[in-house]
């Protein structure tokens, strides 16, 4: 009879009994190789699981635009608003990487300033004078996001 069998029945008992094996871990019975242990999940006298969030403390923010924020529509009657998305000396509208808007109203925006330039509510080629020194909602020369070209 060959000692093999006699050596791999004596390590798996040492294996499997539970007084050599510290708390929170129990050994998998089977193979002499299998040298692997499981944790015992259902012991609260294990300390070394990771903590448990609610969340990630590495997410950023959700950055809402100006409009979103406080909820405004834009219209076309509202020009002092419109106004503020137009270029003081060109009339062009600024685009979203300068304005910080959101895609839905940037282009809420941008229809509401041509329809209030088709009713002749705007000018095409500047700013109102009267609009001039308004508070800005953004700083045209410092955009939010660079732009892609």
């Amino acid at each position: 009879m060959s000692l093999l069998p006699k050596i791999r029945t004596i390590f798996n008992s040492i294996l499997c009994s539970s007084a050599n094996i510290p708390l929170g871990l129990r050994a998998t019975c089977g193979s002499v190789r299998g040298f692997s242990k499981e944790i015992d999940v259902t012991n609260p006298h294990v300390d070394d699981f990771p903590i448990e969030l609610d969340e990630n403390p590495y997410q950023k923010d959700k950055i809402q635009c100006i409009l979103c924020k406080h909820s405004i529509e834009p219209d076309y009657k509202n020009v002092r608003l419109l106004s503020q998305f137009q270029s003081r000396y060109t009339g062009r509208i600024y685009g979203r990487h300068i304005t910080g808007l959101c895609a839905k109203r940037q282009k809420q925006v941008e229809n509401e300033i041509a329809k209030a330039q088709s009713m002749g509510l705007m000018p095409y080629t500047m700013k109102l004078i009267d609009y001039v020194n308004d508070p800005q909602l953004f700083d045209p020369d410092h955009p939010t996001r660079p732009h892609s070209h």
